[in-house]
């Protein structure tokens, strides 16, 4: 198997935002598993900067090719925790926020796009495979290529995994001005270069997205965000993989999370109930622990199905549920969950902005876990939800239909509930599905149980990009 370039905005723990950062920092630990160099790539952030400083080696430094307000490019290296990291320096760029926002990250994005590609010969690596994630990267396959055929040269393969196809990177000719020279404009064909996830889908070996049913879902016009008859030709030529994200076990692991005031297992449940005790303390949450706790972690957007869980708490907390949200995003939004708490003091905590042990502990807490996007291209949440024995309350789309099997009552399989339609009214009936069963001790542990034997362990997501990268060879 040939070396292998991680490219990405966003990897954890260094840097993290959303569920990118978990894919992009567990896959190289778990294909080293199988024999893959696999390196990573990545904008070297203030955070990282702060932390790590003093633990990288300075490889070398450059002006970036093209017209941008600041070019210098320094390239570092960092080796951390078994995983080698490269990182592109520019203070103008990165020395903010991950994602600046506005036209500004299109060019921030833009100018690491050249830079990366201006590194590439230079590295003390030499990938096989240069492995783009969404529309941040997606541009450098084409750069790649254009740069191939100008040379005479043979590029290394490309694979450009979409995480979330709302997203597409279109800030319009300017900035296709400064990433297109004019030594590349020929190889630019109908690409549509200033929308650079498009440019990416069209010329990448491989393009993959992070579920089955979601890589099925983009080639139709309701979930293809324009791009679906794109998508539907890379689908007919075989280029289209859908591959299920995984979690890192090892970070989450309810039965050695330093986190957790408890520990436990499928086996052995004491520990959570303690978790609950402790987190309703903790929130400032009415201290009855029999009552169910359903709780939401998670970017606060209209992607997330936000617009459905005022009328589902208004609903709920009369039944005597309580809820736990963790998360940030949409001003309007995060007023509307802060609202919730204030009209249910004691019942509803909205714990706006991120924290990342908070997280460990909400999920080992909580008896249900509701995720009611509008759409998910794969979603971490609800596999991390069921790690920890809470059980996942989903809409039927992308990967919640992929990892979340709906409870039987007939046979008592499933892990979780779910509903069909983007409603309020469906949404509020599987909750209340699953707070009738709440009752039921002997099927709540059954469900329980069932949760937490399922592997959604890394492994599997691993040999299935290795499988990926094997059929470009």
């Amino acid at each position: 198997m040939p070396p292998v370039l991680i490219v990405a905005a966003e990897c954890a723990p260094l840097a993290k935002t959303g569920g990118l950062a978990d894919v992009v920092g567990a896959l190289p630990k778990y294909l080293a598993k199988l024999g893959v160099d696999a390196r990573v790539i990545m904008p070297f952030h203030r955070d990282i900067k702060a932390r790590f400083r003093y633990e990288t080696t300075h490889l070398f430094d450059y002006n970036a090719s093209g017209v941008w307000p600041s070019r210098f490019v320094g390239i570092e290296k960092l080796e951390h925790e078994g995983v080698t990291y490269y990182f592109v320096d520019n203070e103008y760029y990165f020395g903010g926020d991950i994602y600046s926002g506005g036209n500004f990250e299109g060019q921030q994005y833009g100018f690491f796009v050249q830079a990366v590609c201006d590194a590439l010969p230079n590295l003390d690596f030499n990938p096989g495979i240069v492995h783009c994630n969404d529309w941040h990267t997606a541009l450098i396959p084409f750069k790649i290529k254009a740069r191939a055929k100008r040379e005479g040269s043979w590029p290394p393969a490309t694979v450009l995994t979409i995480h979330n196809l709302a997203f597409q990177g279109t800030f319009g000719d300017d900035l296709e001005s400064k990433l297109i020279g004019d030594d590349e404009r020929a190889f630019a064909w109908d690409l549509g270069c200033w929308n650079m996830l498009k440019a990416g889908i069209d010329v990448s070996d491989r393009v993959n997205t992070v579920s089955t049913t979601y890589a099925n879902e983009i080639c139709t016009p309701a979930f293809g965000e324009g791009l679906q008859n794109d998508l539907a030709h890379v689908r007919d030529e075989g280029r289209l993989w859908g591959i299920l994200n995984g979690i890192d076990t090892d970070v989450w692991n309810p039965q050695t999370d330093p986190c957790l005031p408890a520990r436990f297992s499928a086996d052995d449940m004491a520990g959570k109930r303690e978790c609950k005790r402790e987190l309703l303390a903790e929130l400032g949450l009415d201290d009855d622990v029999d009552a169910p706790l359903i709780a939401m972690v998670g970017r606060l957007t209209p992607q997330k199905g936000l617009e459905l869980v005022p009328g589902i708490v208004d609903s709920l907390v009369p039944m005597g549920a309580k809820f736990v949200i963790l998360g940030s995003g949409y001003p309007e939004l995060e007023w509307q969950m802060r609202e919730l708490e204030g009209r249910y003091k004691g019942r509803v905590c909205s714990y706006i902005g991120y924290n990342g042990d908070l997280s460990h502990r909400i999920y080992a807490a909580s008896d249900f876990f509701l995720m009611p996007s509008a759409f998910e291209p794969c979603g971490i949440s609800q596999m991390i939800a069921m790690r920890y024995g809470s059980l996942p309350i989903v809409h039927e789309t992308g990967g919640l239909v992929d990892t979340v099997e709906p409870y039987n009552q007939f046979t008592g399989e499933g892990c979780g509930f779910s509903f069909a339609r983007f409603d309020f009214w469906d949404a509020v009936e599987a909750c209340k599905r699953a707070l009738e069963i709440y009752g039921d001790t002997a099927i709540m542990r059954r469900l329980t149980s069932n949760a937490m034997e399922r592997d959604f362990g890394f492994d599997r997501c691993a040999r299935m990009y290795a499988e990926m990268y094997r059929s470009m060879m």
